[in-house]
């Protein structure tokens, strides 16, 4: 199951049975299944709070994932800010839409096991973003 919260900001216009089955496909070919994922659209606030408390982080982000995956059944809380979103949008020349579907698929990623800190990683991530984007925009029509 799939939750979708807000804390402290609108909901953003998101349609969630699509998103949530494209979730699932994003998963799958990745040789996962969902179990328990909860998303927490936020504002700057809330994230920087986030970070501070649990990863001693003193930084913006636009996402945090905490995974809690058993085997091949993921599971985990997503924070994202949806100012982060809205900044990154304008400096990367995107659709705020594109960059917030991004952004949710992100963590989903990482709870499939891709990272995107070392070596070589944040490329291996950006494909999978851009995969799993082109299968949203198949899904979205």
């Amino acid at each position: 199951m799939i939750t979708y919260n807000s804390e402290g900001i609108a909901f953003p216009k998101i349609r969630r049975r699509d998103t949530t089955r494209w979730l699932r496909s994003v998963a799958a070919l990745h040789g996962y299944t969902i179990g328990e994922v909860g998303y927490v659209f936020c504002n700057d606030d809330k994230i920087i709070e986030v970070n501070r408390q649990y990863l001693s982080h003193d930084y913006y982000t636009d996402i945090i994932t905490f995974d809690y995956t058993e085997g091949s059944v993921i599971n985990g809380d997503i924070f994202i800010s949806l100012d982060t979103v809205s900044s990154n949008a304008v400096q990367q020349h995107t659709e705020y839409e594109e960059e917030l579907h991004r952004v949710i698929v992100h963590g989903v990623l990482h709870l499939c096991g891709i990272d995107d800190k070392g070596p070589g990683q944040r490329a291996v991530m950006e494909r999978a973003e851009n995969e799993a984007l082109r299968l949203w925009r198949h899904t979205a029509r």
